[in-house]
């Protein structure tokens, strides 16, 4: 298992395993249009912005990307994993790599928690520190936590 920087040729790997995690997990939590919602925002242009940045990275598992994360300074902003990848340690060993680089210029993470991922954020040592709602289409409400952790004491 290996986490590297993503890079542009990798821009339909990545594409692929936010469209498969969203389409595979989302269903089970919130409304069609919350799912729809996501892979509208994960389009291959915002992939290739998220690589641009040089803050995305993937992760290798016997030669196959199953995982990527991403974070803008000290914002965790996606961690995704390939459904056939969950429950091996991808996610945690994304997510050690993404707390190591913001620790490296900030004492706090912050994320938006999907209410799948809440459950591994708080395991992980985040606490909610309030609640964010975005409105979608037809009425629906995409609800999610805002959750951060201390990184450094200081």
């Amino acid at each position: 298992m290996e986490y590297i920087t993503a890079t542009s040729d990798m821009v339909d790997a990545v594409h692929d395993i936010l469209h498969t995690a969203i389409k595979t997990i989302y269903p089970k939590y919130y409304p069609k249009e919350v799912a729809e919602f996501f892979c509208r925002h994960h389009s291959k242009e915002h992939v290739l912005d998220g690589i641009a940045s040089g803050n995305m990275g993937v992760l290798v598992v016997e030669n196959v990307i199953a995982g990527t994360g991403c974070f803008d300074n000290n914002h965790i902003t996606g961690v995704y994993v390939l459904p056939s990848h969950q429950k091996q340690g991808c996610g945690t060993q994304i997510m050690n790599c993404l707390e190591n680089e913001i620790r490296k210029k900030h004492d706090t993470a912050i994320l938006d928690a999907s209410l799948p991922a809440v459950c591994l954020y708080e395991h992980r040592g985040y606490k909610t520190v309030g609640h964010g709602i975005y409105e979608l289409e037809n009425d629906v409400k995409l609800v999610y936590e805002i959750m951060e952790k201390k990184l450094r004491v200081g």
